[in-house]
Order: C-alpha cells, then structure tokens, then sequence
C-alpha cells in the first residue's frame, strides 16, 4: 500500500520547507509516493517553497482545513491518506509504523503528541494523548486513514471550521477500530507560547465542552477569534 500525505497550509514558509524535508528522510519504507500542499491562498512564500522541496501544491478552492483536507483527498492517488498539520513532524520510520498499524483490523488511526517545548503543563497535555479518549483526539496528533473508510464516511465536514478533526474522529471510531500508535508527532507550541499555556488550554477546553453542549460553529468561531487569533 502506498501514502498520500496530505497537509492544508495558509502562510507557512517558516515550517512548510523542513516539514518536507523531513518527510521525505523519515520515510523508510517507500510508501509515501506523493506529499499534496493543500494551500489556503497564502500570502508568502508557503507553495513556492514546498513545490522547491518536491512536494505537489494544489490551490483550495476555500480557506479551512475541513474544506482543504477533503480537497487534498480528492486529489490524492494512494489506499492511505494521511492528514498532517504544517507544524507537526512524524517520527522517523512513520510511514512503516503506519502500514503495520493498518495491516489488521484497523482502518485508521493517529500517533502521540508531544511538543517542542518542556513546558510541565504541555508534557502532561502531551502524556494523556495516550488514553484512548475522544476529549483527547485532536488534529496535531495527525490522523491516517485507509481511502475507503474516508469516503464511506464523507471525509470531513466542510462546513466545519472548528472540531473538524475531533468530529470525524467520532465517526471512524463509529465505523472501526481506531489505533493510537505509542510513538510522538512533534508538533508546534507556538500558540501555547503566544496566548499563554494554561489559559489556550482552558479556551480549547471550553471549545470543545461548548461543541459538544450544541454550540453551532459561529459561536464557537467568535470565542476562537476574540481569544486566540483568526483563523
């Protein structure tokens, strides 16, 4: 089986190039045979230097990662697509990892997290990503899924601009067995560093109890804006 790594991106130049780099080194196995930049219209350099780094650039016909990632899907040539955020970087021989994971009964599944940053609060946040709990799924854990599954289920919802990995989550897990692979993304704390660690963790916190109390998406949108930065 092969790899589409798909990675939706708006103003990355500063992780995009070593993101792909560093894919394209940690990949033992062959299996990933392309990587799809999935770009939200950005303002910088982001396309121009993924594309210099071998990976493929597709313009999103709309900014949001839901709308982005199903794009990137679309596009996507391989049984297994594996979603990845612009700041989050797999482990070496992940791509393996990834296969062995989906060589049984699994249909999809993602890894641990843990940040660049040792931070106590951001290990612990980082430690509990290994409990299989929903309130504990969220994208930078990255998330690979065979292209079957994907399409029965719908891909994400595009009409989602928060909770869009937390909520499709719900629905693999609904449909199969989800594998929680015992080995760390390295993701970003940038945001952490910017709006202050326990209190970005208490703003995701509402968010997602809100999420699932009913709120709709503009409201969720509003508190996501007017707390932390726009999206």
């Amino acid at each position: 089986m092969k790899i589409s790594v798909i990675i939706p991106t708006y103003n990355e130049e500063d992780n995009i190039g070593a993101l792909v780099k560093h894919l394209h080194a940690a990949s033992h196995s062959g299996a990933v045979s392309e990587i799809l930049i999935v770009d939200g219209d950005s303002k910088d350099d982001t396309r121009a230097i993924a594309e210099q780094h071998g990976a493929k650039v597709i313009t999103a016909h709309q900014k949001g990662r839901a709308v982005q990632m199903n794009q990137g899907a679309r596009h996507a040539n391989n049984a297994i697509l594996y979603f990845l955020h612009a700041d989050t970087f797999p482990p070496e021989g992940f791509d393996q990892m990834i296969l062995d994971a989906l060589s049984g009964d699994n249909k999809a599944g993602c890894f641990r997290l843990a940040f660049n940053d040792s931070h106590p609060l951001l290990n612990f946040y980082g430690w509990c990503t290994r409990f299989d709990i929903d309130a504990f799924r969220f994208g930078d854990q990255s998330l690979f899924i065979r292209r079957s599954l994907f399409r029965e289920i719908g891909g994400f919802r595009d009409d989602h601009i928060v909770m869009e990995d937390n909520e499709i989550i719900s629905r693999i897990k609904a449909e199969t067995q989800f594998k929680i692979i015992p080995e760390n993304v390295i993701t970003s704390a940038r945001r952490y560093r910017d709006n202050g660690v326990l209190r970005l963790q208490l703003i995701f916190t509402l968010i997602f109890s809100l999420y699932h109390l009913g709120v709709p998406q503009e409201g969720l949108i509003d508190i996501y804006r007017k707390y932390i930065q726009k999206i």
